[in-house]
């Protein structure tokens, strides 16, 4: 499967940033008390998420509502045409 790029140079590096913020805000707090780590994996996993979004330029929520928008958009004209087949 082949990804293509669906964010921005500038998106992608908001995304960096606020990933790598987040992580080491995360990782301090899990240093500062190992036993109250639990909460903060989470967010070290989605700072991570987020970094990778910005290093490949490639989200897949968004290209998942692209996708949606695309086949709302197409649907009506299917069934239009199949209307007009059973016209016929």
């Amino acid at each position: 499967m082949k990804f293509k790029q669906n964010i921005s140079i500038i998106n992608a590096l908001m995304r960096i940033t606020c990933g790598f913020t987040f992580l080491t805000w995360a990782m301090a707090k899990m240093v500062k008390k190992p036993w109250k780590n639990q909460s903060y994996i989470i967010v070290v996993m989605l700072s991570a998420m987020k970094i990778g979004e910005g290093i490949l330029r490639y989200c897949p929520v968004v290209d998942a509502m692209e996708n949606r928008q695309n086949l709302m958009t197409n649907e009506p004209k299917q069934e239009h045409e199949s209307n007009q087949y059973d016209h016929h």
